[in-house]
């Protein structure tokens, strides 16, 4: 039996429930933490990731066992399926991600990861719904605020580059990531999805870091504290609320609203790290809330989907 009963499932482009924008707001707040805390943290960049899943596990472990026991003994076979598959996408975008941020600059590699409604918008079109026309233009609009905050690392090195990519793909990691987790959200909790999802996570960051080399122990008291702080900021606050909306908003506009993380991070790296960000911060800012009110606005009728997501 599953933890919750089968909701339906949302139409790809959609008004999202104004709890599920409230708790958005939240989401965007923390994860524009993530970028400038990982910049500045003197650990390898998997071990990085390893910590902020494995330490998201210790805390909602004790949680999921206590109060959703029985929930936990009667997930399916389907269910615990897709619970690790979106661990291991979770797993590979932060190992490409991760990376990413000691190559590029946390601007850029934070623009690149976020640019994932396009990457949603693509696998929702494939699962059989329809985006209409004005859905992908105001998409167009707010990753063009994304661009102009970061146009200018294309050029700066080919090290620069390779960190782009990466976090590009990043961002397609994170679009399947989101997807997966819609599909189980409408039948487990938040809390024994987010539970398996991270303990997956974990385990293969940590394997991986370990085949690499990489240390997962001996740092300093400032790391373990940065870690402390990216767990309870991006990870709890952040992913973590994302995957609460998931139930009741889509994927697509998930990830939409994460675009604002960009400038979060970007004024935030400028504070902290002294990453000075370019003139576009502002407009940049009006034009993905553009983007956004374009999408959200769409009527839902001309989005709906021609086959149900399974």
């Amino acid at each position: 039996m599953s933890a919750e009963p089968l909701t339906a499932v949302p139409p790809a482009v959609h008004r999202p429930p104004v709890r599920d924008m409230a708790l958005m707001a939240v989401g965007v707040l923390a994860v524009a933490t993530s970028g400038p805390i990982i910049a500045a943290t003197a650990a390898p960049a998997l071990a990085i990731a390893f910590w902020r899943n494995a330490f998201g596990t210790g805390v909602l472990l004790p949680v999921a066992l206590a109060r959703h026991w029985r929930a936990l003994r009667g997930l399916g076979r389907r269910e615990w399926r897709l619970a690790f598959a979106a661990g291991a996408l979770l797993a590979a975008h932060f190992a490409t991600w991760t990376p990413s941020l000691g190559m590029t600059s946390v601007a850029s590699a934070t623009a690149l990861v976020t640019a994932t409604p396009l990457w949603n918008g693509l696998i929702a079109r494939a699962q059989g719904h329809r985006i209409p026309g004005r859905a992908w233009f105001g998409m167009v609009i707010a990753l063009v605020g994304v661009v102009a905050l970061t146009g200018v690392d294309f050029t700066l090195s080919p090290r620069a580059l390779a960190g782009d990519v990466l976090a590009l793909l990043g961002g397609a990691l994170a679009a399947g990531y989101m997807t997966v987790g819609g599909a189980v959200r409408r039948r487990v909790s938040t809390t024994v999805y987010t539970t398996i999802c991270y303990g997956a996570a974990a385990l293969l960051l940590g394997a991986f870091a370990l085949a690499r080399g990489d240390a997962l122990t001996g740092y300093d008291a400032g790391t373990w504290a940065k870690l402390a702080a990216l767990t309870a900021g991006a990870q709890l606050l952040g992913h973590s609320v994302f995957n609460v909306v998931l139930k009741t908003t889509s994927p697509m506009i998930v990830s939409l609203v994460i675009l604002l993380e960009t400038p979060g991070a970007t004024i935030i790296a400028a504070a902290w790290l002294g990453q000075v960000p370019p003139l576009a911060v502002v407009p940049a800012v009006l034009l993905i809330l553009a983007g956004i009110a374009v999408v959200v606005s769409t009527p839902s009728r001309a989005a709906e989907s021609v086959v149900p997501v399974e």
